[in-house]
């Protein structure tokens, strides 16, 4: 029975030599250095050819299923997961849950064929990249941080629309922390900085765009130019203050590190949500936190040098002092203060009884509380209203104050003594009077 057998072009160059070889215009040396073969080599494809014809020379594995083929039932099985739980993931995100969730460890590339079968391609939609020039990464961590805010369906439609804030170092790729937030807003950055500053240190920059949050868009005031100083912002103090370079980002392509962060977290951390189940900011931030460590692992490299360029945190500091937004007012004639449409009350203090028309500096702290101080010296802290986010300018008073002022003494009541008319008074020359006209 004739098998028909379709050659390759190597099988086919193959078979020229041998049939010039067999009608001996070609000798078995030459034969041998034109296929890069041995003469035994070429002897065999010789003696194959002239027992079974061309179809000998055909590779004797062609239609066999390779002994590394994964198996039926594994490939079912992956193609099941691919259609039912993981349709959204990309193929290494993919391949990597099948090693985590499922015990089955298959390359990225097995993974991207079974899915092109089906045809499940990629789930994500990538641009024709344009020229752009590379900038080098910093050669040490911790000499800059690039941060920014994501505005996602993080939560999908199990719960409400939040922000993620985080921070990425250059040199490393580190995801020193991040966190969930109901909107991108100054106290958010405020509590990213007071995280990293107290579990790594102090950075040497920070690479940020030009939100409001991070440059101010007022025009210097008259004061401000005749000191030579421009507007900052909250955030802007805060950076004066820690010595931190603040590095305002001119495209979101000069800032790419972390617009691909949040890439690669809209596409992975959004499935972490999902199977955690997470509808609520608080399980969005828990779950963030256990999955920061597995991220940093995955996707971390090495430093150009070893070490760490983190300034460690002043002793003589406290964090309170400096992460909390700083306001001043003018105290009015009756020792209070206005901040939000409130009048707040402040009682004497050790350094003067009355504040009126005194200059006091007004801490907002990121607890919510509300602290009013006059030359480093705390005067009184007032509780909010209702827990919530803090934002900035904005503050509700308990009705109580945490350190209400001292009761006044009550006043003793002053007993009144009865009068007594001088002896020329009208009424004391009253009788005689009349006595004398009658």
């Amino acid at each position: 029975m004739d098998r028909r057998v379709t050659l390759t072009v190597k099988e086919q160059k193959r078979l020229k030599v041998i049939t010039e070889m067999e009608a001996e215009r070609m000798r078995g040396h030459e034969a041998a250095e034109m296929l890069g073969l041995s003469l035994r080599q070429v002897r065999r494809l010789l003696a194959v050819y002239r027992k079974e014809g061309a179809a000998g020379l055909a590779h004797g594995n062609r239609g066999r299923p390779s002994p590394r083929r994964t198996p039926e039932e594994v490939r079912g099985y992956i193609l099941k997961l691919a259609r039912e739980v993981y349709h959204d993931y990309n193929d290494t995100h993919f391949a990597e849950k099948l090693a985590e969730q499922h015990n089955l460890y298959v390359s990225r590339s097995t993974v991207r064929r079974l899915r092109r079968s089906i045809g499940q391609g990629s789930p994500r939609k990538r641009r024709a990249p344009r020229h752009r020039s590379r900038r080098e990464r910093y050669v040490q961590s911790g000499m800059l941080l690039q941060i920014d805010g994501s505005h996602h369906k993080w939560l999908e439609k199990r719960g409400p629309k939040i922000v993620l804030i985080a921070a990425i170092d250059d040199a490393t790729n580190e995801v020193p922390y991040a966190l969930f937030r109901d909107q991108e807003d100054a106290a958010g950055y405020f509590e990213l900085m007071q995280a990293i500053s107290q579990s790594h240190g102090l950075p040497l920059a920070v690479y940020a765009d030009q939100h409001t949050i991070f440059q101010s868009p007022s025009k210097p005031t008259i004061e401000q130019q005749l000191s030579g100083e421009l507007p900052r912002t909250q955030f802007g103090r805060l950076m004066d203050e820690l010595a931190i370079e603040p590095i305002p980002a001119l495209s979101p392509q000069a800032k790419g590190r972390i617009e691909r962060l949040f890439g690669t977290l809209q596409d992975r951390l959004v499935k972490e949500l999902r199977e955690s189940q997470a509808s609520t900011i608080d399980q969005a931030n828990e779950t963030l936190l256990s999955y920061l460590p597995r991220f940093n692992e995955r996707f971390s490299v090495s430093p150009a040098q070893p070490g760490s360029a983190y300034r460690s945190w002043p002793d003589d500091l406290r964090p309170q002092d400096v992460f909390c937004f700083k306001h001043q007012r003018i105290v009015s004639n009756d020792n209070t203060i206005s901040f939000d449409g409130n009048q707040l009350q402040i009682p004497p203090g050790p350094q003067r009884t009355s504040y009126a028309r005194a200059r006091v500096d007004v801490h907002q702290l990121l607890d919510g509380r509300l602290r009013i101080c006059y030359k480093g010296e705390t005067l009184i802290t007032y509780e909010p209203a209702a827990p919530g986010p803090v934002r900035v300018g904005k503050f509700a008073p308990a009705a109580q104050p945490s350190s209400p002022p001292p009761p006044a003494k009550p006043k003793q009541p002053q007993q009144r003594k009865p009068y007594k008319p001088a002896p020329d008074h009208p009424w004391r020359r009253y009788p005689t009077a009349s006595r004398t006209n009658r």
